[in-house]
């Protein structure tokens, strides 16, 4: 007699993406997990069920894993003036304008402003704003979240002077007056004085998250900082479910999250995962943030900076490490990259499974590369910031310089994995787009010709896997999701295409038809 289940798939081409990467065309699901899988009729003779996909149209993966995002930072965005794209300053200012009348909030705040992307490449100044708005604060980030411009009221809320300093950040002047540019720490003074999300604000921020992720296929996401408040709010959403997103939260290094999970120690639910914290070493390169060895070849009077002393992240390293806890730190620049792989080291000592993670290496001096190998420090990197930064990286980094830096194929070979995610909403939220970005190194109008440093492209094997089972390995997760094999969680999504075998040239003809997880349809496309 067949065995009853919840959910049969049959005729599928399904990657399992299990160790020796089986493709096979039935799968079995039953109270939210893989039961059976196996080639033609193989499942249909041993098990039924009254609710049977028959998938001839499309494929099947494991759910996509996106190993460095912003989840809550997209949601809110979704409430802010979205300065991404933009070609110009005028541009950006007219966003704000409009945004400001549909908005009647006390603060106007947005992001995604990028001044590589303009015919003039300097940093914007404030005096537009103040004339436009000089009653009303406004604050808007720098795409990449490390550089920000704002207005005169919005200096004098948070008591900026000409006079201010602040350590691991820049308060930006010229011809003897502030220009109304923060960089790195600078940041956080206007932040603290920007109120809070509501409640209700948060809840919504969540929810548009999720709809939006869930439609491309995320089935689980790594949001790169939080604080306990929302470790709560998003684990009562998941128990009332309202939230259906499997999320691993890395923890801000604030004290109330320090010494709460110090004590209560790892929170593991169903769907959510509270095992690290998140650092960082230094500020980004597109701003000249990030930290380098050597002057910036575009500007040799600057090395960018560190966020914080190397006695800090030592002292933290140890703090963490005791308390049984994974460290992830972000590093873009070479000399924050060899700043925190020499801690780490010092702290593991040698062959580890604690799983701490760099996040970016962005920019890798060659004799540090080894060290990822020698102490198991995940790579943790973003395929598209390639593609993004790759107009202009040279001109920061200089012809040699450039070699070690998106070097995702030199990083893969020293444990054998990396981690793919996308920064998000650094850049898109669609992971498929890493995948491309990985694999052919182009942005979608096919630039460059012959892919950018080709030879630390990735194969479709690879990416797949840094989106998937990889991406669960950097999460402890490995035994309940990232592929699809018996006894894992059914977390799957189906495309309408084999980003397998089929030519990647059209990516975003490539569209997701459904997502699961657990066995539930989350997302089903509109025809």
């Amino acid at each position: 007699m067949k065995e009853e289940v919840d959910l049969i798939i049959r005729n599928a081409k399904i990657y399992t993406v299990d160790n020796n990467f089986s493709i096979i065309n039935e799968m079995a699901i039953h109270n939210g997990k893989i039961v059976a899988v196996g080639t033609t009729n193989q499942v249909l003779d041993d098990y039924t069920s009254a609710n049977i996909i028959n998938a001839k149209a499309g494929c099947i993966y494991p759910g996509f894993i996106d190993a460095h995002c912003h989840f809550l930072g997209y949601g809110l965005s979704l409430q802010q003036v979205n300065l991404s794209g933009t070609n110009s300053f005028e541009e950006v200012i007219d966003k704000v304008v409009a945004f400001s009348k549909e908005n009647k909030s006390d603060w106007i705040t947005g992001r995604g402003w990028d001044q590589n992307d303009w015919k003039i490449k300097n940093f914007p100044a404030k005096e537009k704003l103040d004339s436009l708005f000089p009653n009303r604060p406004v604050f808007i980030k720098r795409i990449d979240g490390h550089a920000a411009l704002v207005n005169k009221k919005a200096l004098e809320l948070a008591k900026i002077t000409y006079d201010t300093k602040v350590k691991g950040g820049i308060i930006e002047k010229a011809n003897g007056s502030l220009t109304g540019i923060l960089i790195d720490n600078a940041i956080d003074l206007i932040q603290a004085v920007i109120p809070s999300p509501t409640e209700a604000q948060y809840k919504t921020a969540l929810i548009n998250a999720d709809q939006d992720c869930l439609a491309v296929g995320l089935t689980t996401v790594d949001d790169a900082g939080l604080d306990k408040n929302m470790v709560e709010l998003i684990n009562h959403m998941h128990q009332e479910n309202t939230l259906k997103m499997k999320v691993y939260i890395m923890l801000n290094p604030n004290q109330e999250n320090l010494s709460y999970f110090s004590e209560h120690g790892h929170l593991i639910t169903e769907k959510l995962t509270v095992r690290s914290f998140k650092f960082y070493s230094d500020g980004a390169l597109g701003s000249r943030g990030a930290c380098l060895l050597s002057p910036y070849s575009d500007d040799p009077d600057h090395t960018g900076l560190l966020v914080n002393e190397p006695l800090y992240f030592e002292e933290m390293a140890d703090k963490i490490y005791n308390m049984g806890f994974q460290m992830n730190t972000h590093c873009i620049g070479d000399s924050g990259n060899q700043m925190i792989l020499n801690i780490y080291g010092k702290v593991l000592k040698g062959s580890n499974d604690l799983r701490w993670r760099i996040e970016h290496a962005q920019v890798v001096h060659e004799a540090d590369f080894e060290k990822f190998g020698k102490y198991n420090i995940i790579p943790s990197i973003q395929a598209t910031h390639a593609t993004s930064d790759m107009y202009w990286a040279k001109d920061r980094l200089g012809s040699n310089r450039i070699k070690g830096a998106y070097a995702y194929k030199q990083l893969l070979k020293q444990n054998g994995m990396i981690a793919g995610g996308s920064d998000f909403p650094i850049e898109g939220i669609n992971p498929l787009l890493g995948f491309y970005a990985a694999v052919v190194r182009k942005d979608l109008q096919g630039y460059p010709k012959n892919g950018f440093q080709m030879e630390n492209a990735i194969s479709r094997k690879e990416a797949l896997r840094s989106m998937t089972i990889w991406g669960a390995m950097a999460n402890f997760e490995e035994n309940t999701k990232g592929s699809l094999e018996v006894g894992k969680s059914a977390d799957f999504v189906i495309l309408n295409k084999d980003i397998m075998e089929e030519d990647l040239s059209d990516i975003s003809s490539f569209k997701v038809l459904n997502t699961f997880i657990n066995g539930e349809q989350v997302y089903k496309i509109r025809r």
